[in-house]
């Protein structure tokens, strides 16, 4: 039972601060939760769940805001809801550390971007065709390495030249729901611990609700993201010491 405690907590944390940078937390609170003895598959399969119960909420509120541009999103949205699962069922078939090579290039490059994007377009390819692309690999990456996916997709939609503010909303959207739909993908074949979705979900939940609160109190972004990116490199690093047998 301590040992759930442990891992609400984190998660809490981890929300509470990933959601004032606009993040998902399970980028962070995968690799911590496997540091400390949880299956890496259950790890992942617990990060898509936690995350999904915190950013459900939101993807609905922009429904009923109206703020959504459908035809912009159903591309993207189409291919990361078929190609999202399809990356988790595929990650059964992929070695275990294979698996955590990739995650870490995956740290190593989120906190990268945090730090240094700056958000400028680097081509104009906004044609159909392409929307669909990044919708299928954003999908099949986030599904394969048991992520939500936005901290794939926005860096992407920015630098084929789509609108900042369009992308944060799309993404908003449809990572939820992408991220249910890897989640019961690994749920089918992976045995769950729900004492341990529970714990984590009751924290993500708390802590998301904690981090929307502080962000009122005009917190600098810029420093956010930082100890985001800080927190993440640290945990790439460890991965890393792991693979050169540190």
């Amino acid at each position: 039972m301590t040992d759930y405690i442990l891992y609400g907590i984190l998660s809490c944390l981890f929300s509470a601060l990933f959601s004032m940078g606009g993040a998902g937390s399970g980028l962070a609170l995968i690799p911590v939760l496997n540091f400390l003895g949880v299956d890496f598959t259950l790890a992942r399969a617990t990060g898509l769940f936690a995350g999904a119960t915190t950013t459900i909420t939101s993807s609905i509120m922009n429904i009923k805001r109206k703020v959504l541009d459908i035809g912009f999103v159903w591309p993207i949205a189409l291919m990361m809801l078929l190609f999202a699962p399809l990356g988790a069922y595929s990650s059964r078939f992929v070695d275990e550390e294979i698996a955590k090579f990739l995650f870490m290039l995956l740290l190593f490059y989120s906190a990268t971007m945090m730090l240094f994007s700056k958000k400028r377009a680097l081509l104009k390819v906004q044609s159909r065709l392409s929307m669909f692309l990044v919708g299928a690999f954003t999908g099949y990456v986030a599904g394969l390495l048991g992520v939500g996916g936005g901290n794939l997709l926005i860096p992407l939609l920015v630098l084929l030249g789509f609108d900042p503010k369009k992308v944060a909303v799309t993404v908003s959207f449809v990572v939820p729901f992408s991220a249910l739909g890897s989640f019961f993908t690994y749920a089918s074949y992976v045995p769950l611990d729900w004492y341990l979705l529970l714990s984590v979900a009751i924290g993500a939940i708390v802590g998301g609700y904690a981090g929307n609160y502080m962000m009122h109190f005009r917190l600098e972004q810029r420093q956010i993201k930082q100890i985001m990116a800080g927190i993440l490199y640290l945990l790439a690093g460890k991965m890393l010491f792991h693979f050169l047998g540190v």
